[in-house]
Parts: structure tokens; sequence; C-alpha cells
């Protein structure tokens, strides 16, 4: 059984700027610091493109986990999507929308993921598991939007 986690962030910037910055390499390593999340393989900085893999070593539930996923598809601004190669799910698919009017930028997130291990990981998921994966891309999405919205995006694009 799937799990979607649907997020809209609005953010007061152009959306080729949102679009570039949510697949910088080296924004998301400085978004993702409370799990620690470090390039392990794959594309180690900048921007990641379409057919592109990037490996993330990262902490969760106090074990170091690894999850490589890959760019199959990029409309840019308007749309990228990964899908995960290898890691802790069963599987993971990751939609990125842009919607850019009157000024501001609608940063959506389609997550879908599924989990391992049959009823204990349905359970995990409906106890556990979505809260945590929602509390992540929530303030990684605070962290892109705040970025934006001030001047902190220029170390980065």
């Amino acid at each position: 059984m799937k799990t979607t986690i649907y997020l809209e962030t609005i953010i007061y910037a152009p959306v080729e700027r949102c679009f570039d910055l949510a697949r910088s390499i080296d924004f998301h390593q400085v978004s993702t610091d409370g799990s620690n999340e470090k390039v392990v393989a794959g594309r180690m900085k900048g921007l990641i493109s379409q057919g592109e893999m990037v490996t993330w070593g990262a902490t969760h539930f106090l074990v170091r986990q690894m999850l490589t996923t890959k760019i199959v598809s990029m409309q840019r601004p308007f749309r990228f999507y990964d899908v995960m190669q290898q890691g802790a799910f069963k599987s993971m698919e990751h939609v990125h929308l842009f919607q850019y009017r009157n000024g501001t930028t609608t940063m959506v997130d389609e997550f879908v993921y599924e989990t391992p291990f049959g009823l204990i990981g349905r359970v995990f998921d409906k106890l556990v598991l979505k809260q945590y994966m929602t509390h992540l891309l929530t303030v990684r999405n605070r962290s892109i939007k705040q970025a934006l919205e001030s001047d902190e995006w220029k170390q980065f694009l």
C-alpha cells in the first residue's frame, strides 16, 4: 500500500530560481542538516539534471541510511521527477511541480512511497513514518522558501 504526502509552498520568487534551488545538491545538504544528509555518490554538487543520480547518506531513527535517486524526467522550470533506485523504502517517487502566477511561485511536492516489511511496515508508516517524512519535507520547503525570499539563494545559484 502506497502513502502519498502532498505539500504546497507559496514562494515570492521567480519560478526559474525556485526550480533551480530545489534541485541544488549544495543547498539540499544545508537544508537537511537535522538529519545530516550528505552526498556519498553520484552528482556531488551543483544542479542535478535529468538522467543523473545522487546517493544520500543520512541518519534517520538513529540509523545511518543510504538513498539513491535518479531524475527520470525534467521540464525546466516547471517539473522534475525523481525515483528511488536503492534505499530503505520498498519504492519511492517524488514529483516536484512549480507554478508561477502574479509574482509568486507555488512549489508542489507529491511524495509517494511504500514501506517494506508487510503489515509491520504499514503499521510503522501509520504510527510514525508518514508524520516524520511530512515534517522532513515541510522543514526543507521552509528552508527553500526562506532562502529564496532573502539573498541566501545567491550562495547556491
